[in-house]
Order: C-alpha cells, then structure tokens, then sequence
C-alpha cells in the first residue's frame, strides 16, 4: 500500500482513491480499449439532436400532409386521408409549377458547373499564390453581403433601364429585356449559388497530386484526355457536392422569384397556402415534392459512387 511521509517523518498509509475517481479511470480504460466507444462519446450528442430536430420535423411534415383544411371553417382536421395528394395530382397547374422548379434547377447546376471548373481548375492548378488569394476572397466576398442586397443589385441591372441596357445602349447593341422574367431568374441563382460550387469543386481538385497529371503527360496523353481520365474522376466528387448546393438551394428558394421572376416555384406556393390561405396541409402535402426530389437526386450521385471519396 503506498504511504506518505508527514512533517514528523511518520508514514502513513495514503487515502483509497475516491469513487469518482475509480469511476473515472474505468470510464477511461473503456474508452481507450474501444474507439468506437470515444466517436459515440464524441458525436452521439450532435446525431441525437440531427436526428430529433431533422428527422423529427420531416416525420411531423409527413403526417400533417395526411390531414386537411375544412372549406367552409378554414380548420385543420385531423382526420388521415389522400385529399391533399389527390388535388395535387389532380391540378396541372402544381405539376406544372413543380416540373419548371425543377427545370430551372437543373439549368441553375449545369451553368455553375460549367463556370466553377474552369474558375477552380486555374485557381488550384495555374495561378501563383497571390493571384490564387485574390481570386478566392473575390468568389467569397458576395457572401458576406445580405441576399436581398444581391438579388436587389440584380433586379437594377436587369431591369429595363438598367446598367445592362444602359450599357447595350451606349455600344449600340439595342436593348434586351431580362428583368421579371424565367431568364432573369437563371442569372440571378446561378450567380448567388456560384460561390458554394466554386469552392468544392476548387478543395477537389488542389488534393489533386502533380505526379499524376505528369505521369499522363509523359505518357503522351493531350490535355483533353488527362482531364476526361484523370482530373475529372478525382474531381467527381467535388463536383457532385456542388451542384447539391446550388440544386437544393434553388429547389427551396422562394425570394427570388417574387423579386426578379415572373413565375411560382415550388416555395412560393408553400409560402402562400402557410402565410395567407393558412392550408398547412396542403402545404405540407406539396414540400414533400422537393423533398422526393433530393432524395432521388441524392440516390443518383451514390449510385455514382460520386460520395466516396468525400
């Protein structure tokens, strides 16, 4: 038994160690024996919030779209039945609503793609580390002003007495009109969503080693050939992580087509049956659309195996 020494030079037998503190280095040996036991430690606390707050209120929005509106009191009557998907299917005009949100969407992904990669590529592969600071803080600087500002900065252009046509204008190239139409819409998200593309696409390709684009070169490969067979499979998952970003944020906004737009997505109409008609299960009916949406398109990319190398 270890023992201390007093003032005096008496020995005496040290304390046992407390309850706690068995309890403690307990916890401690099975914590280093198991390391799954440390990550459950470590992230249980954050997956049961996820799971409560995330998953609680996707189940709650599920179970309400089985509810309904009465006509003629405007209350909510709990009572389960198809009512609300049988007038979505029903109406064209929400398939139609539904079928131009997504349609946008895509076009929105498929223009920050063609414009992230060449934007990423020259500042992870080709510019110096001045250029490259400058070119980053450039994609990153819109985002720290509001969203309003950015989308009320492009409703100025766009509009008919705009910078734009003032500018055409000046050039004597006539005018065009963009503003408050589908146009104006896919210039406007494909410029706020740019930067949450951009910035993937850019991490995947700078984890991209020299040796290999060196290794194609000598072997005779052209460029064209090194980026279909060597950059762009590295690169794929990076990609696929951007266009999630702009995808799903166009899928859900619904600011922006009442600012620059001429037409409903999917948003507003969830917006106006929560905000003015007060039919929240039809509402809840109808968000579960973008909901499947992403949940297909989230199947698609892990089909792909685009997530793992993420």
């Amino acid at each position: 038994m270890a023992e201390t020494l007093t003032r005096t030079g008496e020995r005496l037998a040290a304390p046992p160690p407390s309850a706690v503190r068995r309890l403690r280095h307990a916890i401690g040996r099975v914590l280093y024996r198991i390391p799954a036991a440390r990550l459950a430690l470590l992230l249980g606390p954050i997956l049961l919030w996820m799971v409560v707050i995330y998953l609680g209120s996707l189940g709650l929005l599920f179970v309400t779209s089985f509810w309904r509106q009465d006509s003629v009191t405007g209350a909510i009557v709990q009572n389960w039945g198809l009512t609300n998907y049988q007038f979505l299917v029903q109406e064209g005009v929400y398939r139609t609503i539904a079928i131009r949100t997504v349609g946008i969407a895509l076009a929105v992904t498929v223009t920050d793609i063609a414009l992230a990669i060449p934007i990423a590529y020259y500042a992870a592969r080709i510019a110096s580390p001045r250029v490259r600071t400058l070119l980053l803080l450039s994609i990153v600087l819109p985002l720290w002003s509001s969203y309003l500002v950015r989308v009320y900065a492009w409703r100025t252009i766009l509009s008919g007495d705009g910078v734009l046509n003032w500018s055409l204008h000046h050039v004597h190239l006539g005018s065009v009109n963009l503003g408050f139409s589908r146009w104006s819409l896919w210039i406007v998200f494909s410029y706020l969503w740019l930067p949450y593309v951009t910035l993937p696409v850019y991490a995947a390709l700078e984890r991209i080693p020299n040796s290999l684009i060196e290794a194609s070169t000598d072997l005779g490969a052209r460029w064209r050939t090194t980026f279909r067979r060597v950059i762009l499979p590295i690169a794929f998952p990076g990609i696929v992580a951007g266009s999630i970003f702009a995808f799903s944020l166009t899928l859900g906004d619904y600011i922006a087509p009442d600012l620059v737009g001429d037409t409903e997505f999917i948003g507003n109409v969830i917006y106006q049956n929560v905000g003015i008609a007060n039919n929240i299960p039809f509402a809840a009916a109808y968000a579960i659309v973008p909901a499947l949406v992403m949940g297909v398109y989230l199947l698609i990319a892990r089909q792909l195996k685009a997530f793992e190398a993420l």
